[in-house]
């Protein structure tokens, strides 16, 4: 297992979720700080929109919308120039705060749920995975997803490997013609490894942000880690691939008591590793 070190790359953050790379910059949202970002590759930000029930996964559809999940309302929200229109509304169906998502080529968005109240405490329960097509429809393609959080599509646009982070696993679909999801299975099994975030690279591995042990590691199928990134007793919360040759892993990491984020303090920050295997743009 080879050891990778991080630098700085931008910090005063409440707290970061979702990064992706895209069109040449680094897209991020601040949960808590209720800001969706943009960073380029010298760091610099800028505001896209705000969010007042908390922004989290962010897609791009093949149009060039971008599609943001609204956690506390369990909404996905279109952002036009810093203004927000509803896209989909998932609250009917999902009691719970949505979360993490990936979007697919042909612009279905996979979209992950709580299943109970995690701010409350609440003793865990399986979720689902909700699908949102172009054309409105949404239904629920996955049940008893263990707190389904990061998600990555392959190339090819056949398999969907989901987070489950509370089990130490990641899970994988064949995706059908329609959109719906088959085969179940597991793409490795790496408890005690608690994995947020993920993203892929070309050679099919996949980088975990492993948060309650402060690690990033790169996971090939199967279980085998190959590459290690210790943050030094924080949080590793979600990470991606990007920069000019798709090898900069941005790290988005957590530094402080997770009792002060509702607070507002400014304890998260990004880092980044250069790695020898570029991402594939997903999520």
């Amino acid at each position: 297992m080879k050891t990778l070190a991080t630098k700085p790359f931008a910090q005063d953050f409440v707290f970061l979720e979702g990064p992706r790379w895209h069109d040449g910059k680094l897209w991020v949202s601040d949960m808590f700080g209720q800001t969706v970002y943009t960073l380029t590759p010298d760091g610099a930000r800028q505001e896209i929109a705000k969010f007042p029930n908390r922004p989290s996964g962010i897609n791009f559809l093949p149009d060039g919308s971008v599609v943001i999940i609204s956690m506390a309302d369990r909404k996905l929200m279109k952002v036009d120039n810093g203004t927000l229109s509803e896209y989909a509304d998932l609250s009917a169906v999902l009691p719970y705060d949505i979360n993490d998502c990936v979007c697919a080529a042909n612009g279905d968005i996979y979209v992950g749920t709580f299943g109970y109240d995690v701010f409350a405490h609440e003793e865990p329960r399986p979720a689902t995975l909700t699908l949102v097509k172009r054309d409105g429809t949404i239904e629920t393609v996955a049940d008893q997803v263990q707190f389904p959080n990061g998600a990555v599509i392959t190339p090819d646009g056949k398999t969907l490997v989901v987070a489950e982070t509370f089990v130490g696993k990641l899970t994988a679909f064949d995706i059908q013609a329609d959109g719906s999801l088959a085969n179940r299975r597991s793409f490795a099994d790496i408890a005690p490894y608690t994995p947020d975030g993920i993203c892929l690279d070309r050679d099919g591995a996949i980088w975990v942000a492993a948060f309650e042990q402060g690690e990033f590691i790169r996971v090939r199928e199967g279980g085998e880690i190959t590459h290690r990134i210790d943050t030094g007793g924080r949080r590793a919360v979600a990470c991606n691939l990007g920069g000019a040759d798709g090898k900069t892993l941005f790290c988005l990491i957590y530094d402080g008591d997770l009792d002060d984020i509702p607070k507002g303090a400014r304890n998260a920050l990004i880092e980044t590793a250069q790695v020898e295997v570029a991402g594939t743009g997903s999520p």
